[in-house]
């Protein structure tokens, strides 16, 4: 039986009674019912009852090249008959991640040569995790295993991931993370800049903050610095472009490897295949996931720099470390369709040099002027709407987040697709968008404004 034969009523009713969402609050949820999202095209989202959404979020910033893509399940499809599956233990592997590692490494900034295969940004991370420290005791240095992060930063959903992220809320239902962690002030001008302060010395200001968490702890008890090039979860906080040149200045400095995040960053969404490449960043590793697959297929890249593996192969012996699906040669096989598509098509050229820019103008011309705007700002085709009760002031409105989940509530309502992150609207659309669809999303986001400022008025 499939889920046509089923109403939308039924189909919510055995959601509640088996189906427990991520990061969903359970109850709000069986009081309303999900929305059933049946099937896709191109930019366009549709749910049981036939609304046509455009999609702002990329499915969850990963459907970089739209919905459809018949190359991609051709390339699934071929790949199972082939060979479904095989792991990459017992000194085995298989065609599609030999191929894809080649690739990457094509890609990549031009020390990374070297990738290991998990499923989810959060795998990937967790190995990060481990791999750094394991280089440092492969040096002799074991105690040098502090790793410093970002408050608001997200690194992924595991007991590693959370630890590594900066969300107190995550923290708090851990009930224990992982030791040597500490978490730093982060790049947001909008709500940490002083008055008066640009944002050169904001960018600074910040980045020392890193710099006083190395001498705090010593510098021989620091292993990494990890961050996000772009703060996605946490809001799309674009740092200055004083901040990143520094931060890699300190960690040289002190002898601190880098570590990026680029699990929503990467494969073209800043109008590079990388955002180390658009800021200039050299990183000890790189953790991608996401728009690796376009989302079709769950794979994830930890892309290791020259140092970090040299030291694993020749003084290393065995890492003891990996996963059942390490390299899963179907959702490589995809991967490698993936982007050849975005090459072909040239996606990341026009993001850097059309939808891009053209993006950026329209959310300043058309929504910052709104009574709820405090400010606006983009990088590449990822975006971001503080929501404000007064723009002079930048004050909120309260409860928290509150205003911005009812722009959200108005804008799906409007056949628009975004995602409230405490009081930012936030956008990361499909790399196929054109300068139609960038109009066609200011224009239901406008009028999801209107009706939001109606409707919190009355508050």
């Amino acid at each position: 039986m499939t889920y046509q034969n089923y109403s939308l009523k039924q189909l919510q009713q055995i959601d509640a009674a088996h189906h427990l969402h991520p990061f969903t609050d359970h109850k709000e949820l069986r009081e309303t019912g999900s929305r059933i999202i049946t099937h896709a095209n191109g930019p366009f989202i549709y749910d049981s009852e036939g609304a046509e959404i455009l999609d702002g979020m990329a499915g969850l910033w990963c459907v970089s090249i739209g919905y459809g893509r018949d190359e991609l399940a051709d390339a699934a499809y071929a790949q199972m008959k082939e060979l479904p599956y095989y792991n990459s233990f017992f000194k085995c592997s298989t065609p599609t991640p030999v191929l894809l590692s080649k690739k990457l490494a094509e890609i990549a900034p031009k020390h990374i040569n070297q990738v290991f295969y998990g499923s989810s940004g959060s795998e990937a991370n967790d190995t990060a995790l481990r791999l750094v420290r394991h280089y440092w005791a492969l040096e002799g240095k074991p105690e040098k295993n502090r790793i410093i992060s970002r408050k608001m930063g997200y690194h992924g959903s595991t007991v590693a991931g959370t630890s590594l992220g900066g969300m107190d809320l995550m923290h708090k239902q851990l009930g224990g993370a992982v030791p040597n962690i500490v978490h730093v002030m982060m790049p947001y001008a909008f709500e940490l800049a002083l008055p008066g302060e640009s944002d050169h010395d904001f960018g600074l200001r910040a980045a020392k903050a890193v710099e006083d968490a190395i001498l705090e702890a010593g510098p021989d008890k620091v292993a990494a610095f990890i961050g996000e090039p772009v703060m996605g979860a946490g809001g799309v906080k674009i740092p200055p472009a004083s901040y990143w040149p520094e931060v890699q200045r300190i960690c040289r400095k002190y002898d601190v490897l880098l570590m990026l995040d680029e699990v929503i960053t990467g494969y073209g969404r800043t109008g590079e295949w990388f955002a180390a490449q658009t800021f200039g960043i050299e990183p000890d590793t790189i953790t991608t996931a996401k728009a690796l697959t376009s989302g079709y297929q769950p794979l994830s890249a930890l892309l290791v720099g020259d140092r970090i593996a040299a030291a694993l192969v020749e003084k290393g012996g065995e890492f003891y470390h990996g996963y059942t699906y390490s390299g899963h040669p179907v959702a490589c096989a995809v991967a490698l369709k993936n982007l050849e598509i975005i090459e072909r098509e040239g996606l990341v050229d026009r993001v850097r040099n059309d939808t891009g820019p053209y993006f950026a103008q329209a959310l300043q011309e058309r929504i910052a002027g709104h009574n709820l705007v405090g400010e606006v700002r983009s990088i590449g085709l990822m975006g971001a709407i503080e929501i404000v009760k007064d723009k002079a002031t930048r004050e909120r409105f309260l409860p928290g987040g509150s205003a911005a989940v009812t722009v959200r509530d108005h804008a799906i309502g409007q056949g628009m697709m975004l995602r409230a992150t405490g009081d930012t609207m936030i956008l990361s659309p499909p790399l196929i968008w054109t300068g139609d669809t960038i109009d066609m999303a200011c224009e239901r986001i406008g009028k999801a404004l209107d009706l939001a400022q109606a409707d919190l008025r009355k508050l």
